[in-house]
């Protein structure tokens, strides 16, 4: 077919101190899979809510399947097939899975709203994309990675002729992986067009065509994907050679701070033992599922433990709720950033300071302003947070930037635990690596540091000890030097061989 669907010349967009995109060009083929590439920040996410019109241009043209169309809206994209998977979800959590596939495209009968026939038809669009999810669950209730299932059902459910995955694969595990790009095949050779973003360049040759690179809000290059190799693509993106993926430092390893014993909460934290010194960075691997986060969420204090203790430097400390644990030097990066890591609507000072308020405040309890201004741009300095301004809302920002600032907000704390989880999803090339140089500062520093990732290869890049979980408990423990991909997975699918560490 290989006609143009889709075809954006010189749009531009900016916001507030920001210019988004400057003279942005733009095409896409029927029946093909284009992956739209870049840095956080470099306009990705902006041109596709112009093209889905989530976002008004400031100038340019867009023509989709060769009409020219002077002002896009939501509703415009929809009749014209465009459809949007968002990078951070946009679900409504107390609503069931086929309310929110029929969001705006209510079902009714007699003017009375159908939940039995949009249950039914909810069903057999699961079905057909393999989708092992309920209509009748409350989304609510479900896994993040099920979420992302059930927000590529109702995209897809629009019989979608222009297709846009953002970082659709961030949440999602291998298998579902695997089905999501049975499901892009299948819409390719149907003659679907789909643009498709992503930090994860490693999965790119599975399902692409064609890259299109944008760099600071400008267009860099297109090429063949065939014609092409990863480390071209990653200079563009960067501006410059990235030379190594998973930087380490060797520092000597210092004493216990922390110990973890016989720790229980909930189905997926049983009987977990571990130790963690200073200058060490431990990396905990497992399949979705595993229970990592859970194990995560009850050593910061944000689930409640059924039983077990938390030693630190040597003394049971008593942690019932996060602020017992940030007094303690204990702090957690979160694996959802805007549900639980950020005050969107709050400026980027005001998420650094937040946590930070018994440090700025006086014995007055009134905010010290010039220290609280200094802790915002160290923070935004140190981590190369891309913005205007330190007073600009965090919703505004890029995922990686947003990430930047929830890491950002625990740094002017003296703390001895630095718990990460997931710190690089959804994030690009370089900004991963600035994450990496923070971990490897903090090991520096003789601060303990725990990180949960589902990347095999930055589990086994950073860490200096692996431990491994399965079905709620731990199956194993290896040294990076011994640790493979073969072993982690062997130790993360034992479901019937759990063993706890001594302590």
């Amino acid at each position: 077919m290989n006609q143009y669907i889709v075809e954006i010349e010189h749009v531009s967009k900016s916001f507030p101190g920001v210019m988004a995109l400057n003279d942005v060009s733009f095409n896409l083929m029927s029946g093909e899979v284009l992956a739209l590439l870049g840095e956080n920040g470099a306009g990705k996410s902006t041109l596709m809510k112009i093209l889905s019109g989530v976002y008004l241009k400031d100038g340019g043209t867009i023509k989709v399947f060769g009409q020219t169309i002077e002002e896009m809206n939501t509703k415009k994209a929809q009749e014209l097939g465009i459809a949007i998977i968002h990078q951070e979800l946009n679900m409504c959590a107390h609503l069931t899975v086929a309310q929110n596939i029929f969001l705006g495209r209510e079902i009714t009968r007699y003017g009375m709203l159908s939940v039995k026939k949009m249950n039914e038809e909810a069903e057999k669009i699961l079905t057909s994309l393999n989708i092992d999810i309920h209509p009748e669950t409350i989304v609510g209730d479900l896994a993040v990675s099920k979420q992302q299932m059930v927000e590529i059902a109702k995209a897809l459910s629009c019989n979608a002729k222009i297709l846009i995955m953002d970082e659709p694969t961030s949440a999602l595990t291998s298998k579902e992986i695997e089905e999501l790009f049975t499901i892009i095949h299948k819409l390719k050779k149907e003659g679907c067009g789909i643009v498709y973003i992503s930090h994860r360049l490693e999965e790119l040759e599975n399902i692409v065509d064609r890259v299109i690179i944008l760099r600071d809000g400008q267009f860099i290059k297109s090429m063949n994907y065939k014609d092409t190799s990863l480390s071209e693509i990653i200079s563009c993106m960067a501006g410059r050679e990235i030379k190594e993926k998973f930087p380490r430092v060797t520092c000597d390893l210092g004493g216990e701070i922390m110990e973890v014993r016989k720790l229980n909460a909930g189905r997926m934290v049983r009987n977990i033992n571990f130790k963690l010194y200073a200058g060490e960075i431990v990396g905990i691997a497992g399949l979705m599922g595993a229970g990592r986060t859970e194990t995560t969420r009850a050593v910061f204090g944000v689930d409640q433990k059924e039983n077990g203790e938390i030693i630190l430097d040597g003394k049971p400390v008593k942690i019932e709720k996060p602020m017992d644990a940030i007094k303690n030097g204990i702090v957690l990066v979160p694996e959802d950033r805007k549900k639980d890591g950020l005050c969107t609507k709050l400026s980027i000072r005001d998420n650094i300071a937040l946590p930070n308020l018994d440090i700025l405040c006086g014995k007055t309890g009134v905010v010290n302003r010039r220290k609280e201004n200094e802790m915002a741009d160290k923070a935004i300095k140190d981590l190369k947070i891309k913005l205007p301004n330190s007073d600009v809302d965090a919703g505004s920002l890029s995922g990686g930037n947003q990430q930047k600032v929830v890491v950002g907000k625990w740094l002017r704390r003296r703390s001895r635990v630095v718990i990460f989880d997931e710190p690089t999803r959804g994030i690009d090339v370089a900004a991963k690596i600035e994450i990496y140089n923070l971990m490897n500062d903090l090991k520096k520093q003789g601060i303990g540091v725990l990180f949960v990732s589902s990347e095999m290869p930055e589990i086994m890049g950073i860490s200096d000890r692996i431990i491994v979980m399965c079905d709620g408990k731990i199956t194993g423990e290896l040294k990076t030097e011994e640790a493979t991909q073969d072993k982690i997975l062997k130790l993360a699918t034992s479901f019937d061989k759990k063993t706890e560490l001594k302590s």
